[in-house]
């Protein structure tokens, strides 16, 4: 039997009919969305079948995306310079690229998911970033550590900041983020002074070292393998656990074969990028192994993941998204998810900007924060998060975020200037808005919308 409370927003359906009359307005509607496949599903051909069925009907999940970076990574390795761009090479410099862009974009998905928007990311990534790198310099030389969490904790709080204002004040995030984006731009600015910028290198200081090594120090080849056999076979066998307890106790769960097909997935890519990461690529020097910025991305991926998609919180942001006023009538406290929402945006943002930092080698007043919140937003919703709220995964981030890196990548090979790049990532975001529009049309005149 499905429960409705299992699917992300469905709480607020639920609880919202159960306290409305039936002459009141169907204020859930619009949270409710079609049961996922994989719920009703009882093998994997039926999984494949109601999975057509629901693209056939205006749901394609994130099946475009993936079209679409499959089709940028065959023209780029068609037209790039020797084929160059599915070298090992470059798609180690490509992971390095994107993870930027990939992280900004799981923050701003948490305020997407709201149906808000945050203009301020950009900025706030900046802050992080000089915070981290001020705070390893030689004075106060902090732990690498303890500089990464208070340069999250400052994003975190910044974003409460927004959050207050918008939901206390009931102030238009629009104009509160726009806002930020001019303040934390003047912010950054006196934080750097005269100098206009702050510096890490790899042979100075332990803690600098750290903080620059996250891109450009890499994993021991024999340490990335056992480090991936054994990510598989925790991830693979919490999911099998997770699944089996469900069918055991009664409760809807996906089909065996799906499970099996889930697990094998992330085997072979993660056996992909560890065996591409482990190809030597150095001209003069031997350069081998996984950079440690994409593990960190993982970690990002997999906590922000389980968050949304595991835990009540994230029931309700999806809740909130949905419906906001049905959220409220079911007992959720709107204010609270909301302001979190923003937070999480901002905490996002600031691992963001340790990792610019780490890329640049320092900050200096030169960041184009603005720049960067048009991709974080772009890659969002390239990645198949709604701008219209209540529908977003943090892999949506991690898609997106590719995209956008293969085509920053792929149009650098070639030789293209910046105007280039920002006009094909700009159709490209089109193109995703009109999907995502036309989706949300095809689903909600569909039998299934009030399901």
């Amino acid at each position: 039997m499905t429960r409705i409370g299992d699917q992300p927003g469905g709480i607020a359906a639920s609880a919202a009919n159960a306290v409305e009359d039936e002459s009141a307005p169907d204020l859930t509607a619009a949270a409710v969305e079609v049961i996922p496949p994989g719920i009703v599903a009882q093998s994997l051909a039926e999984y494949l079948k109601a999975w057509s069925a629901r693209i056939r009907g205006g749901d394609a999940g994130v099946l475009p995306v993936a079209v679409a970076l499959l089709a940028v990574a065959i023209v780029f390795t068609i037209v790039s310079p020797n084929h160059v761009f599915l070298s090992a090479t470059n798609l180690v410099n490509l992971f390095d690229q994107s993870a930027v862009f990939i992280v900004l974009a799981m923050g701003e998905g948490f305020v997407l998911l709201l149906g808000e928007i945050d203009l301020s990311i950009g900025y706030v990534a900046a802050i992080g970033g000089i915070v981290a790198a001020n705070l390893v310099q030689p004075s106060p030389d902090w732990p690498w550590w303890a500089a990464i969490l208070a340069a999250v904790l400052v994003c975190g709080c910044i974003g409460a900041i927004h959050g207050i204002l918008i939901t206390r004040l009931r102030m238009p995030a629009f104009v509160v983020t726009l806002a930020g984006y001019l303040l934390w731009f003047g912010v950054m600015i006196i934080i750097l002074g005269n100098a206009g910028g702050v510096s890490i290198t790899s042979t100075v200081l332990p803690n600098q070292q750290v903080l620059y090594g996250i891109v450009y120090a890499y994993i021991d080849p024999l340490v990335a393998w056992i480090g991936l056999l054994v990510i598989v076979g925790l991830l693979g066998g919490a999911m099998w656990l997770r699944d089996a307890g469900r069918r055991r106790s009664g409760l809807v769960a996906p089909p065996v074969g799906l499970t099996v097909a889930k697990i094998a997935m992330v085997a072979v890519a993660g056996i992909a990028v560890v065996a591409i990461s482990n190809v030597n690529r150095g001209n003069f020097l031997p350069i081998v192994g996984v950079p440690w910025v994409v593990p960190l991305v993982l970690v990002v991926l997999g906590a922000w993941t389980i968050l949304l998609e595991r835990t009540q919180f994230g029931r309700h942001m999806y809740a909130v998204g949905g419906n906001a006023e049905a959220a409220r009538r079911a007992g959720i406290n709107v204010s609270r998810v909301r302001t979190m929402g923003f937070v999480l945006c901002s905490a996002t943002a600031g691992i963001a900007g340790i990792i610019y930092c780490s890329q640049l080698g320092g900050m200096t007043t030169n960041i184009n924060g603005g720049q960067l919140v048009l991709y974080a937003v772009a890659a969002a919703v390239i990645g198949g998060t709604s701008l219209f709220g209540g529908r977003g995964r943090a892999v949506h981030g991690l898609l997106g975020g590719l995209v956008i890196g293969a085509i920053y990548n792929g149009l650098y090979l070639l030789g293209f200037p910046i105007q280039w790049q920002l006009i094909v990532t700009g159709l490209v975001l089109l193109a995703a808005v009109s999907i995502d529009s036309l989706s949300r049309k095809g689903v909600g005149s569909g039998s299934g919308a009030r399901a």
